[in-house]
């Protein structure tokens, strides 16, 4: 009689990883479609813009066009506007803001430049040749209604078969959640901010 507390570590691992890889191998089998996907980044904690950014280089890196329009960002340098622009015609990068609202304090003046981003984003989802259109931000212009969100709604279904649409910010609509195919919420746990250190390069920009 085999005592189980003595039988082999690794045969005991080898036994449940070989479980594990018939059930996935199972759920696998029924995967077989593909579509382009409309992908919401939100939450309070960091790295959704991160997360998306991610992404582009992922499909850039199968030669595959991205389009990134920025709504909120617009005159700072960013790192990784400086990477994603160095790839030539494979990213188009648009960034369109004028900071952040309590920095312009013009409401009007934010709708504006809503606009005019949401002008470029729309022509980039009509587009076919772009794989992945990035809206970063965006769920910030649309929780203080500087949008429509019926149009951008309308414009996210209507776009071409195939293309990838990553949004992100915080307080995303219960619209677009429930169009999208994959959300993240990102959790804040802790934050260097609180401890009174600043937004730094590498790390925030």
């Amino acid at each position: 009689m085999t005592d189980e507390t003595t039988e082999d570590p690794n045969e005991r691992h080898r036994e449940k990883m070989a479980k594990k890889k018939a059930a996935r191998d199972r759920m696998m089998a029924n995967k077989s479609d593909q579509k382009g996907l409309l992908i919401v980044h939100t939450g309070p904690g960091k790295g959704k813009s991160s997360a998306a950014f991610g992404m582009a280089i992922r499909c850039v890196g199968h030669g595959m066009k991205v389009g990134v329009v920025q709504f909120i960002k617009g005159a700072w340098d960013t790192a990784e506007r400086r990477v994603l622009e160095s790839f030539g015609e494979l990213v188009e990068f648009k960034a369109m803001g004028e900071g952040f609202t309590w920095e312009t304090q013009d409401r009007e003046r934010d709708i504006a430049a809503a606009k005019r981003a949401w002008d470029e984003a729309a022509r980039m989802l009509a587009d076919p040749t772009y794989r992945m259109v990035i809206l970063d931000e965006l769920n910030i212009v649309l929780r203080y209604d500087y949008l429509p969100p019926d149009l951008v709604l309308q414009a996210l279904a209507a776009r071409p078969e195939g293309q990838h649409v990553v949004v992100t910010g915080r307080n995303a609509k219960e619209e677009l959640i429930e169009q999208a195919d994959l959300v993240t919420e990102m959790t804040l746990v802790k934050h260097p901010f609180r401890a009174g250190i600043k937004a730094q390069p590498g790390v925030e920009f």
